[in-house]
């Protein structure tokens, strides 16, 4: 048989190696200064652009899609040229893919520090950033499957079928969870409302985590492993069982996200079930990872791309393992909203994902530029620093959720809450975000000798930028015979990609379909009424600074939250009260107290001054001020717009009410400046910090009112 030459692609390789170090040394500094932010707010600078809400979101945004989703693009455009024995199937499909991709991070890198949020955690971007997305995603789809088309090799490796499975579920995450209404070039609201918009969100938050998170880089792991480890993969068996349990009990999970919410019971249940489930398909890829090194074990003591990639495969086997436990109810109602799952998140992030990268990098980069790394020391001790930041980062979060979430729930002998200022359990726990940021920083510092280590590599030898092969021509088989059912399945990429498709539909359907069409999941109350123009200017005003990262709006049923927080009403979050939140606006994580009943408990002036300046009026505050509130003025051009496209999504807003929507604005904010004249602060009607004392004012209102009907039309 006569072998053919092809030229595997390096050039885009390297694109996406250069382009996820330099995001990554940006996204973790954004981060770092994050951290900071939460114990000395004069971090924030007292500007709009710099304020912890709207960082928040460039930081995970930065390091998800700029530095882990570069990283993938480089492990999955190498790894797949050789496991496909053929080059990309377009180069020019490739480089669109690859400045879609960088446009698309700079897009972002604008418009979160300017506020323009969906204010939906992992799909922050607005719409036309989304379509943006759309686009680069099936340019990439379409590459990946034209190389898989063309390939040289019968049979798809493992790799491959997680890459297939990330880009079709990923491509339908984000599609449905960005249905959206433009109300302006960079605003929208979204398609769906209250506890619809939860259950879509976090079906989608979840398994971007799953399926950008997860997936790709277990494609990578079972490529780059066992070139490290000079091993075959332990069970081709278990990466069967790994794969297709795994992508079909995932996409289950997303309601563990919501457990004590207004979410439908059943829906609840649900998620907790398949959370449980995931254990096993999550270990047994992690001990399929750490037995394929099964005789190399004595290389792990000094090789670091080893030392990078067993602890990357143990910090996937604890994160999921963890997760499936904070899935079950008992351990949820200490753990959700407190910093126990920030270090969840992070020693998924921090230790799964970073640290496959790194000893992917410092595999790869040698050989594509043909020399050895520049200093295998410098590598062990960016493992050892990074090593120490994830503990220093991780352990002081769980101390300090475990810590916070207890004292929440304490009570003194007379049946009283012990803390009743929900500050003094925030300034408890300050010591632990120090040390968070030690950790932090440590991880940083390691990623800017990583840095230092490639270039240097780089430059001692030449890019290999089209790397010769020789390959034999794929040969057609009539007839498959012999082996495993799997095999045959792996020689039919289409239907391959249909099943793929087929696995991760089915949980998503059953989850959503009942919630959106059997009215009896949330039932409506009569009491409760649509926004008035100045509480939605308000509400946008809440969204676009990020108040969400830091504000639950969420009582759950908990002697402790309703005496905490309705202490007169007595009332827990019910469905109905969300039925006209586009978006909603639940959070997962409080740095302050829950606002959902914080309508009527202060007075006007009292969240004027609380504005702006937080540590004054509350000693001690981490709240970063908004001076540049007082100082702008809601635009009215686009109050009769906003009407206009939340009654297209059924809001009730009587038919012309655009045309009076103003004048109605301007007699409820000339009520709230008349309260504040009279306390001599000084406001013009059409100020933001008006619209958002009006936004505030309102929360949680409406079930107070008497003679609540429930009805389910």
């Amino acid at each position: 048989m006569e072998l053919e030459k092809i030229y595997y692609d390096n050039k885009i390789v390297k694109a996406f190696i250069i382009a996820t170090v330099i995001f990554g040394i940006v996204g973790m500094t954004v981060g770092l200064l994050a951290a900071i932010q939460l114990f000395y707010p004069i971090f924030n600078f007292d500007l709009p652009y710099t304020s912890f809400g709207r960082i928040r979101p460039l930081h995970t945004n930065a390091v998800i899609f700029a530095f882990v989703g570069n990283a993938m693009f480089a492990g999955v455009y190498y790894s797949m040229q050789r496991l496909l024995k053929t080059r990309m199937f377009s180069n020019i499909l490739s480089w669109i893919h690859f400045w879609g991709w960088q446009l698309i991070i700079l897009a972002a890198a604008i418009t979160l520090p300017l506020g323009f949020t969906t204010s939906k955690e992992y799909a922050e971007l607005e719409w036309p950033i989304d379509i943006a997305i759309t686009v680069v995603w099936v340019v990439f789809g379409w590459n990946m499957i034209g190389t898989i088309l063309r390939r040289r090799e019968q049979h798809m490796y493992v790799a491959i079928w997680f890459y297939i499975a990330t880009f079709v579920t990923v491509a339908v995450l984000h599609v449905v969870n960005s249905f959206e209404i433009p109300v302006t070039f960079l605003k929208s609201y979204s398609w769906y409302a209250g506890v619809q918009d939860a259950l879509v969100q976090w079906w989608y938050g979840h398994n971007a985590v799953a399926f950008f998170l997860t997936t790709p880089f277990l494609g990578i792991m079972y490529y780059f492993l066992p070139k490290a480890a000079d091993r075959p993969v332990y069970s081709y068996r278990l990466s069967i069982i790994h794969f297709w349990s795994l992508i079909f009990i995932y996409i289950w999970a997303g309601p563990h996200h919501l457990l004590y919410t207004s979410l439908p019971d059943w829906a609840q249940s649900l998620g907790t079930v398949f959370s449980v489930m995931l254990i096993a398909p999550s270990w047994g890829g992690m001990l399929n990872g750490l037995f394929t090194l099964r005789g190399a074990w004595d290389r792990v003591r000094e090789d670091a791309v080893l030392k990078f990639m067993v602890v990357a495969v143990t910090a996937y086997g604890m994160a999921t393992l963890e997760g499936p436990l904070l899935s079950l109810k008992n351990v949820n109602a200490i753990a959700h909203f407190t910093d126990w799952i920030v270090a969840h998140v992070h020693v998924g992030g921090l230790g799964w994902n970073g640290f496959l990268i790194f000893g992917m990098f410092y595999w790869l980069v040698p050989r594509m530029w043909g020399v050895s790394l520049y200093s295998s020391k410098l590598a062990n001790l960016h493992f050892w620093l990074g090593t120490l930041g994830i503990i220093f980062y991780a352990l002081p979060m769980y101390v300090a959720g475990v810590m916070q979430s207890l004292m929440w729930k304490q009570f003194n002998p007379d049946g009283f809450l012990a803390y009743q200022n929900f500050l003094e359990t925030s300034t408890r726990i300050m010591p632990f975000y120090m040390l968070r940021a030690v950790g932090g920083l440590l991880y940083l510092s390691g990623v800017f000798i990583m840095a230092y280590n490639l270039v240097k590599t780089a430059y001692a030898g030449k890019l290999i930028a089209n790397e010769e092969a020789h390959v034999a021509p794929l040969m057609k088989v009539a007839h498959h015979t012999g082996g495993y059912w799997h095999r045959v399945l792996e020689s039919k990429p289409v239907l391959f990609t249909v099943l793929s498709f087929v696995a991760i539909l089915i949980g998503g359907i059953i989850e959503m379909v009942p919630t959106f069409l059997i009215k009896s999941n949330v039932p409506t109350l009569a009491a409760v009424k649509p926004y008035t123009p100045l509480e939605l200017h308000g509400r946008d005003i809440y969204i676009r600074e990020g108040c969400v990262s830091c504000h639950s709006q969420m009582v759950r049923p908990f002697r402790s939250e309703v005496q905490r927080y309705d202490p007169q009403g007595g009332e827990y979050s019910k469905s109905g009260e969300y039925v006209y939140d586009h978006p909603f606006l639940w959070g997962s994580k409080r740095s302050g107290p829950d606002l959902h009943r914080v309508g009527g408990k202060y007075a006007d002036s009292w969240h004027y001054r609380h504005m702006y300046a937080p540590g004054e009026v509350s000693v001690g505050s981490i709240m970063p001020a908004y001076p540049w509130l007082f100082e702008q003025a809601v635009d009215l051009n686009t109050t009769a717009t906003k009407i206009s496209a939340l009654r297209t999504l059924g809001v009730p807003y009587p038919q012309g009410y655009e045309e009076q929507a103003n004048a109605d604005l301007e007699k409820q904010a000339s009520r709230i400046v008349a309260n504040l004249k009279m306390e001599e602060l000084s406001a013009t009607t059409d100020s933001e910090i008006v619209a958002l004392i009006a936004y505030l004012q309102r929360l949680g209102t409406d079930i107070k009112v008497k003679d609540i009907t429930a009805t389910n039309n």
